[in-house]
């Protein structure tokens, strides 16, 4: 695949995607399915939030899509999605047009290998160590290793949160590897005693979180305000939403959302 190719490539997948998304002839879908577009992170937990209602009401299809918080913001302002999912804050210019609904909030874990004897870096060691500042493990205190660190790709909310959060104005450096979903990085970290990530601390289990600033990573920690890295998680709609969707977002918002969520290592809504 030459270079123009492997430019084009992830938008040309996501059009198809995002088409499939809004064809309702393509899936026979009824007019009381919901679709729900974005952001990966968000993705696992919406759909086990839609598993839940529709064991309630069965008549009510929740069509949950991923693509990236962008894909989620685009979809909305082209009728493809009945809400939008953001792992992100909302820009100025999207509040403009969107409204950003909390349904909870989450810690952006930084993980590595379980086998990395690192426990806890600075937000400024991170940076090094993404920025390419840094590139052996030694002059953090770890092993005689090269490091190898894995980003998200452009237009994901947790790459823009982390972003933000972590790297202010210094770029991540072009050698980083590239991943579409926090499944993705989370094998290649998984596999690689060199490799450091950053994702969904709801979605980390099986990797080494490391603590932040002195601070380990936990929804405790999230919730009192001592955990540095903590971003929301959004439905976004734009005006009045149809009823169908209404009700998905009330029951996400309710009492039992609400613990599911928590259940599965998010801070709920205060």
């Amino acid at each position: 695949m030459d270079w123009c190719l492997k430019r084009i490539w992830p938008t040309f997948c996501l059009a198809v995607a995002l088409v499939a998304v809004g064809c309702p002839g393509c899936k026979n879908r009824s007019q009381r399915t919901v679709n729900v577009v974005g952001s990966t992170s968000i993705q696992p937990f919406a759909e086990l939030l839609a598993g839940e209602l529709h064991k309630k009401a069965p008549d009510l299809e929740i069509d949950v899509q991923g693509g990236g918080s962008t894909a989620g913001i685009q979809a909305l302002a082209t009728g493809i999605a009945d809400i939008g999912t953001c792992s992100r804050s909302l820009s100025a210019e999207e509040t403009k047009l969107y409204k950003g609904i909390v349904i909870a909030r989450d810690g952006l874990a930084v993980v590595v290998h379980q086998d990395n004897p690192i426990d806890g870096l600075t937000r400024q060691q991170i940076q090094d160590l993404f920025s390419g500042k840094i590139t052996n493990w030694r002059d953090v205190g770890g092993r005689d290793m090269k490091v190898r660190p894995i980003s998200r790709e452009e237009g994901s909310g947790t790459r823009e949160a982390f972003t933000k959060l972590v790297m202010d104005k210094v770029r991540v450096a072009r050698s980083a590897l590239t991943q579409e979903s926090n499944g993705a990085v989370k094998e290649l970290v998984r596999g690689d005693p060199g490799a450091i990530g950053y994702m969904s601390l709801g979605l980390s289990g099986g990797l080494k979180c490391l603590s932040i600033d002195g601070v380990a990573p936990s929804t405790s920690a999230v919730t009192s305000g001592q955990y540095p890295l903590v971003r929301p998680f959004l439905f976004v709609v734009r005006g009045a939403c149809r009823p169908e969707a209404q009700r998905f977002i009330d029951f996400v918002l309710s009492s039992e959302g609400q613990r599911l969520l928590e259940s599965e290592g998010l801070v709920k809504v205060q």
